[in-house]
């Protein structure tokens, strides 16, 4: 980890904006699995710029015919590390994740360009509240540690859902940092529905919301019932299914 925690304003923006948009090769450093449903990769990347929470890098595969693939995965790791950590969700039939989950080992060099976006980045200095389904915590795991590298956890709120614990990538993390965690599909579990969402509505915050489509539709739909400003909702989606973000 960095010395600071706490990212510096880059004294050379428009360059840090070009390299950021520039593909280079980054050096596969750990891999993580995540049971059958994902892995959890570990980048040196060449010439990092400091990402901001909540955005994302692309990864590329090239296949020798020159065939190409790819894929945006969010930075899970905080602004302060010295590698860019991303979770890759193994899709069925993906021709990038399942390569990435399958193939790659540690020594090996992987495509990507990034950090990408600025909508869905959080400042780390304002209220936030993080609303992710399955793969969707990515983001707001990165928010986590950046909150507590900063040294200001009381900032960030967090409610997770997934179909059952081990559906659920960083769950010990997210345990620990006393998210509202929803099991959608394990016995005796629960939903973020309505009322939860109603319960940790906050007008003041910017509600950060990354999962599928049906999941990041409904608790939008949630959070305008519970009276959150619709200019205050941030919203990421991916995916076409959803398969074990909680259903919402």
């Amino acid at each position: 980890m960095a010395t600071d925690p706490t990212p510096r304003r880059s004294a050379r923006p428009e360059e840090d904006r070009k390299l950021a948009a520039t593909w280079r090769d980054a050096k596969v450093v750990s891999v993580d699995h995540h049971g059958e449903l994902g892995v959890i990769l570990r980048l040196d990347v060449p010439d990092r710029v400091v990402h901001r929470p909540g955005q994302h890098y692309v990864l590329r595969l090239r296949a020798e015919d020159g065939y190409t693939a790819s894929r945006s995965y969010s930075a899970v790791s905080a602004p302060s590390d010295d590698l860019v950590e991303l979770y890759v969700e193994k899709v069925p039939d993906g021709e990038v994740s399942g390569f990435l989950a399958e193939v790659v080992e540690p020594g090996d060099v992987l495509e990507c360009r990034g950090p990408i976006g600025r909508w869905f980045a959080w400042d780390g200095r304002s209220p936030a509240l993080g609303i992710g389904g399955g793969s969707g915590v990515a983001p707001l795991v990165s928010m986590l540690r950046h909150a507590r590298d900063v040294g200001h956890p009381e900032l960030l709120h967090l409610a997770v859902s997934a179909w059952t614990a081990e559906h659920l990538p960083y769950r010990e993390e997210l345990e620990a940092s006393g998210a509202l965690i929803a099991y959608s599909r394990q016995k005796g579990g629960s939903r973020l529905d309505a009322a939860v969402i109603a319960a940790v509505a906050d007008p003041g915050a910017t509600a950060f919301v990354c999962g599928s489509a049906r999941f990041t539709l409904a608790m939008e739909s949630h959070l305008l019932s519970a009276g959150q400003p619709e200019s205050s909702i941030r919203i990421e989606r991916f995916g076409p299914t959803g398969e074990g973000d909680g259903d919402g």
